[in-house]
């Protein structure tokens, strides 16, 4: 037997970019059911991104659950590059005319959107089995799945594609109507999160001849460190003894001397990949977040870019119903790729500069280390990675 519901937007998946629909949605008076294949545990479990740029922190406003964020979380100005042994800082708030980044993890920002959505009490499905998405191309489409033992129907006038890199949004996009762009490094990210105050009071992007590291931060108390490793390193070869080791050797005697080490409360190593789907709707489907795109998180865009996503298709569809217009549909995947292809192209560009490639030689750290040293001191330079840093503002005005 088949339970068949009625809803406007099915959302799958109940990750941020799903749940800042919802709520976008939600508060437009626009009703939605969000389908998880996780459990709302797994899905807080997951530690990700942890820098948020202007244009998410409004959106968070504009849902209304920014009040946290703007209570604890830690307004950046500028951020330190680290190479031949010292340090230079980037000074966005200047470079840009006042713009600033927020670090507030993203786990965070997922629980203030789980509890709004709980709190008014709005319909989402966890551990959902056997999620599918029929009829996306007509004017009827649909998602089943099955739970508890019962196939569910949901009747719908859109499919909002949240699931991510693996969903099954993008697996059931017709084959001769899609294109994938991909390319994936020759290394890893290897992550600690450790309950221990931060080397720095902003962040230090360190390029050296042993390879990349990154010194972030969760909070004044919580640090979230990285290092480059061989794809082919398992998270068993690190202890954290080892991980604090390699990690002193590629900063500077500054930020050795102030760095508090402590047992890792989460450890992983995390592939590097660029990857970007065209296009990004389907018929009455629409591809938002991971399901569409990956950075690599050199550039701290992966979050910020799938809640731009969400702002354009969150306005599409509020145009939909309160307007009877379709432009706004028509644009968002043309909207959303513009915007994409540049925070690529500054993902890639970041990561070519700050990490160690073996098989460049020794011409190759010359040649990151002349182009570091023109950044640093050229005021166009430091202004360009500055401003793709903090990210350019949304543009409703073409598409």
């Amino acid at each position: 037997m088949t339970k068949a519901t009625r809803t406007q937007v099915a959302i799958i998946g109940a990750g941020p970019s799903g749940l800042l629909l919802g709520q976008l949605l939600y508060k437009a008076g626009i009703d939605a059911i969000i389908v998880e294949r996780q459990t709302g545990d797994y899905v807080l479990s997951r530690i990700r991104a942890g820098v948020l740029e202007q244009v998410t922190m409004d959106l968070l406003d504009e849902a209304g659950v920014g009040q946290r964020m703007h209570k604890e979380g830690l307004v950046h100005g500028g951020f330190d590059l680290l190479f031949k042994g010292a340090r230079h800082r980037i000074n966005m708030n200047n470079l840009t005319g006042g713009k600033n980044v927020m670090v507030y993890g993203q786990t965070e920002v997922t629980r203030d959107l789980m509890d709004a959505r709980q709190a008014a009490g709005l319909p989402t499905i966890y551990e959902a089995v056997n999620v599918q998405v029929h009829e996306f191309d007509s004017a009827k489409p649909r998602v089943t799945y099955e739970k508890d033992g019962q196939t569910h129907t949901i009747e719908c006038d859109f499919i909002a594609g949240c699931d991510g890199f693996h969903g099954v949004c993008r697996a059931s996009a017709p084959k001769d109507k899609i294109r994938e762009y991909e390319k994936v490094y020759p290394f890893g990210w290897l992550g600690v999160l450790s309950d221990t105050p931060p080397v720095h009071e902003e962040l230090i992007y360190a390029n050296s001849t042993r390879g990349f590291a990154l010194c972030s931060q969760r909070s004044a108390t919580r640090s979230r460190y990285y290092l480059q490793v061989p794809l082919t390193d398992k998270v068993e070869d690190w202890s954290d003894e080892a991980f604090w080791e390699e990690l002193r050797k590629r900063l500077d005697p500054e930020a050795r001397e102030h760095l508090v080490t402590g047992p890792s409360i989460e450890k992983s190593i995390a592939p590097l990949r660029s990857f970007v789907t065209e296009p990004m709707r389907f018929g009455r489907m629409f591809l938002a977040g991971d399901a569409a795109h990956i950075v690599p998180p050199t550039g701290a865009k992966g979050l910020n870019l799938a809640a731009t996503d969400v702002k354009y298709l969150s306005t599409a569809i509020i145009e939909y119903y309160q307007d009877n217009s379709e432009a706004g549909i028509d644009a968002y995947s043309e909207r959303c790729l513009r915007r994409i292809w540049r925070a690529e192209r500054f993902s890639w560009w970041f990561t070519s500069l700050m990490h160690n490639f073996p098989e460049n030689g020794d011409i190759g750290q010359k040649f990151q280390d002349a182009e570091l040293d023109y950044l640093i001191h050229s005021e166009s330079g430091s202004k360009t990675i500055a401003e793709n840093y903090v990210g350019l503002p949304l543009n409703f005005g073409d598409k």
